[in-house]
């Protein structure tokens, strides 16, 4: 067995904790000696204990001697729970071998070198891209600030995301909108238009099968506060938020409301009917909301791509096709005048569910 196999183990072990841990990262965790991993772990949520707490507490004894592999570098602060690096000294375990180091300016290098000066062995760097891709959204808020932000959308072949009448129930098969749910389970919110709410009143929860799911927080963008007080994902039993997106002037009796509901009201300059969404996504960080997916229509994804919030695409096909000119393409409002201007995405892979396909892929310079 290498360093790979084991740091792979860890990988598998930290996405169990998928959905349950922001704005804390997913962590996994094994002590491997004489070849036998003698101990497992992962961050099950924040708040609780790390993946090395639980790996060394499975261990024992047969921690004495052993290495340690952990996704990323063990913490060497006091935050909600101890240092991991004054347990990982007190279990007697003679080397470390850790992914990456944490993204964190503030401390990285710094638990890695407290082990390493107290005398313990280090490596790191061990499946690196795997860790940082486990990690993407907290890296991208831990430096930043903002969220890491996902466009997910379904079409045609042909490209529209609704017929000319405006359905759209269903284009993607049962296999892709579970994945659609797991991805919802994955993030930290998710944000529609207010039109989206006004044609399908969705629900924005999370529904997996068999499984109980981490519902994000549900963000409506309403310049005008039109929203139905009827609405589904306002009177939801869901221990998420609820937050309206608008600009002012704001209606005082529809905001009291709608606030008495539970709802949150957050206002945001804007430039007639366009909310400024990158001064949104800052608002949201600052709401410690490390992921965003966006589920909207063809108008929020139009303006999402032109004012550069979104990081990473998952774009869904479905073999089929509307036919005409007259459907609901994928994005309205003004395109790119000239290809060479197109917006790239790089760094795919196609995954098949069933007979649709999806695309994941990164913005380019993003």
């Amino acid at each position: 067995m290498t360093d790979e196999t084991y740091i792979k183990t860890a990988l598998s072990l930290a996405k169990r904790g998928r959905g349950w841990t922001s704005p804390n990262p997913l962590v996994g965790a094994v002590v491997v000696k004489s070849g036998k991993v003698v101990g497992r772990g992962f961050h099950q949520r924040a708040g609780g204990p790390h993946a090395e707490v639980y790996a060394l507490e499975e261990a024992g004894e047969s921690a004495k001697g052993a290495t340690l592999y952990v996704t990323l570098e063990p913490c060497n602060h006091t935050g909600r729970t101890p240092p991991c690096t004054e347990l990982i000294l007190k279990s007697g375990v003679k080397s470390v071998v850790a992914g990456m180091k944490d993204p964190n300016r503030g401390v990285t290098g710094g638990g890695l070198d407290f082990l390493k000066n107290q005398g313990i062995d280090v490596t790191v760097g061990v499946c690196k891209n795997e860790c940082q891709r486990l990690n993407e959204s907290f890296i991208k808020y831990i430096t930043t600030g903002i969220p890491l932000v996902m466009l997910k959308c379904a079409a045609t072949l042909d490209g529209r995301i609704a017929t000319r009448t405006g359905d759209s129930k269903w284009i993607t098969n049962a296999e892709s909108r579970q994945f659609a749910h797991k991805l919802r389970h994955a993030v930290d919110a998710i944000m529609v238009g207010v039109g989206t709410v006004g044609k399908d009143d969705p629900q924005l929860t999370t529904r997996l099968d068999g499984l109980k799911g981490s519902d994000p927080v549900r963000v409506v963008l309403d310049t005008h506060l039109s929203i139905s007080p009827d609405a589904k994902l306002l009177h939801l039993p869901s221990t998420s938020d609820s937050v309206i997106v608008t600009n002012p002037p704001v209606a005082r009796e529809k905001r009291r409301l709608l606030e008495k509901a539970g709802v949150q009201i957050l206002v945001m300059d804007s430039s007639g009917d366009q909310i400024d969404l990158k001064a949104l996504v800052k608002k949201l960080g600052k709401m410690s909301i490390t992921s965003l997916l966006i589920e909207g229509g063809s108008k929020v994804n139009g303006s999402a791509l032109r004012d550069g919030i979104v990081d990473k695409i998952y774009m869904f096909l479905a073999p089929k096709l509307c036919g005409g000119d007259d459907g609901v393409p994928i994005c309205s409002g003004p395109g790119v005048e000239f290809m060479k201007e197109s917006i790239r995405v790089e760094d795919i892979s196609v995954h098949r569910f069933e007979d649709d396909v999806m695309v994941e892929g990164y913005l380019k310079g993003m």
